[in-house]
């Protein structure tokens, strides 16, 4: 029993409206289009230009009048026919018209008052012509070609016929969808049109594509895009037919003509001969149609082809032909398999991510066992808060350092490892402990920072990790902060109650190049100043461009005044929603005392 539901006479009658109703929608767009090309060519004709020309015309009418084109364009009348011009037709042009065996124009060009050919002239038309409107060659001789042929004009045959007068070389379009214009009314076809210069006029022809080569033309292209073959054996002479596209899909070049059927199994892989051997014994032996898939060796590797045939029988019931359909499947065997491989491969990576996310907490849990509070140092109460995203999958590499170095400065460092995860975190723990080992060479932030830069790069070839990160020290014995910017985000300064972005020289982040020099940023701090470090998951939200962000962090600094800076930061957090961030968050605040 079909698990479809039967139609009702009212859900047949529904959906058929609903078709009829698209499809009427669809020809009266097909009948505005066809009036604006008739107008188009009406107001060209009459003002001597150009139909482009013509169409702004048409358009800058529409906007002085406040009327829709449409409208505009039926007010556009039809000239008064002029008397056709009595043209003397040389002896050879009508000769040269009446060997052609298809419909056939000469033409004249007509030019605008800067010599520009705008039109042509219909010279002289054979006995054959006739457009795809019905206009014989009575009605054609003598006229613009623009007033009897709209469509040459939408259609680009019209630029066609210029090109070819101006350049002398010639035109042969194949399979054309012309739609002729005739009183407001389309007339589509399909045509071959040839062009040529011939002295100092042009010989066009056109020739309409009947219904029979439209279907085959639409079989051809029906094999070619279904990948399709068909093929015939004629077991009594031997002879073999072959669509083109069966040469294809069995690597033959067609010098070499059809393969034989006895000479089957030598393309076939080895391990579908059985399937091959019996597809031909239900053909001949027990005369029954039969549909097989197997797999042959062509040039650009295996092909899948499913192939559907039939023995053709005589009287006597004794098969004489063998015809097949034949199918390349291959593209769709290939997605079978790489669906299959995906559906394992994200089963695994499932249970993978499952034991990353365990393994990164407790990464992450040793490397920044202090997520907030306060942190004492010299001329300084640094407040910090580290919140991982609310999804494992998100956990990412944001990091800090505050301590103090044998020199008396103190180290203030802030830091993000591209990327989520177990990956992230380890680059987090190269990045945090490198820095860690480095400052105690009591070098300048800059050269730090050039030497972290290198120990990643270094430390894994074959893989590019990067990061970003701010690196400074701050001198309590002159109150400043001397730091780099690794491609991070601006540290912010907020003195009596406003904030700034601090202007400093962007650098190259982390890991990204090989043998990276960082420049140096001094700021001069005073007492009770805030200086605030913080990582993108701060700023960044999904849906938000990064200006957003950064408008709302420095709003809410303003307003979060508090001397404490744990308590300021949980205000930030507050205002910005980042206590529930999707990704790190990792803040700084750093008071001068």
């Amino acid at each position: 029993m079909s698990r479809f539901p039967p139609f009702s006479r009212y859900e047949t009658g529904a959906a058929s409206a609903r078709l009829r109703d698209l499809l009427v929608r669809l020809r009266l767009r097909m009948r505005d289009e066809a009036i604006l090309d008739e107008a188009i060519a009406r107001l060209a004709t009459e003002l001597n230009i150009r139909p482009g020309e013509a169409a702004e015309q048409l358009s800058r009418m529409a906007q002085h009048s406040g009327l829709e084109l449409v409208e505009v364009a039926r007010g556009i009348e039809r000239p008064p026919d002029e008397p056709r011009q009595t043209l003397d037709v040389p002896a050879w042009v009508s000769a040269m018209l009446d060997a052609v065996h298809a419909s056939a124009l000469y033409l004249a060009p007509v030019e605008d008052g800067t010599g520009r050919v705008v039109d042509f002239l219909i010279v002289a038309a054979n006995r054959y012509a006739r457009t795809a409107a019905g206009r014989t060659a009575s009605e054609l001789a003598g006229r613009r070609l623009m007033a009897v042929s709209p469509g040459v004009a939408g259609s680009g045959l019209l630029d066609d016929y210029i090109s070819v007068y101006e350049t002398g070389e010639p035109v042969h379009r194949e399979g054309l969808e012309f739609v002729e214009v005739l009183d407001y009314l389309p007339w589509p076809s399909t045509l071959n049109v040839r062009a040529s210069r011939v002295d100092d006029g042009l010989l066009v022809s056109w020739r309409t594509v009947d219904d029979e080569e439209l279907l085959v033309s639409g079989w051809d292209r029906a094999q070619r895009l279904a990948e399709l073959g068909w093929g015939e054996w004629n077991l009594a002479t031997q002879r073999t037919l072959w669509t083109p596209q069966m040469y294809e899909m069995f690597g033959r070049d067609r010098e070499q003509g059809p393969m034989a059927l006895e000479d089957l199994p030598s393309v076939v892989v080895p391990e579908d001969l059985p399937v091959v051997e019996d597809q031909v014994r239900s053909l001949v032996e027990h005369r029954e149609a039969v549909e097989t898939e197997f797999r042959i060796q062509h040039r650009h590797g295996v092909r899948h082809l499913n192939v559907y045939s039939e023995p053709i029988l005589d009287a006597d019931g004794v098969p004489v032909k063998v015809r097949c359909l034949v199918q390349d499947v291959t593209k769709n065997r290939r997605r079978e398999r790489a669906l299959a491989v995906a559906h394992e491969q994200a089963h695994r990576q499932r249970q993978r991510a499952e034991e990353e996310h365990r393994v990164t907490v407790q990464l992450q849990d040793t490397i920044v066992p202090i997520r907030r509070g306060l942190i004492h140092l010299p001329g300084l109460t640094v407040g910090v808060r580290y919140l991982p995203g609310e999804e494992l999958v998100r956990l990412g590499g944001d990091w800090f350092k505050a301590r103090l170095i044998p020199d008396g400065r103190v180290l203030i460092a802030i830091g993000d490892a591209m990327g989520h995860g177990l990956t992230a975190a380890s680059i987090m723990l190269q990045m945090r402990s490198g820095l860690a080992g480095l400052a105690y060479t009591q070098a300048p932030a800059g050269q730090l920072a050039t030497w972290l830069n290198d120990l990643i790069v270094h430390s894994n070839e074959g893989i590019t990790v990067t990061g970003t990160a701010i690196i400074g020290h701050f001198d309590p014995q002159d109150c400043t902060f001397r730091w780099t910017n690794a491609g991070h985000p601006a540290p912010l300064l907020i003195r009596d109650g406003r904030a700034v972005p601090i202007d400093g020289v962007q650098g190259m982040m982390l890991g990204a190049f090989d043998m990276t020099e960082y420049q140096m940023t001094t700021t001069h701090l005073q007492s009770g100043d805030v200086l605030l470090l913080y990582t993108d998951g701060v700023v960044e939200r999904r849906g938000q461009d990064l200006e957003a962000g950064m408008e709302a962090l420095l709003q809410a600094a303003h307003q979060c005044t508090d001397d404490d800076p744990e308590q300021m930061i949980a205000c930030l957090l507050k205002r910005l929603g980042g206590e529930a961030a999707e990704d790190d968050v990792c803040v700084i605040a750093v008071r001068v005392l």
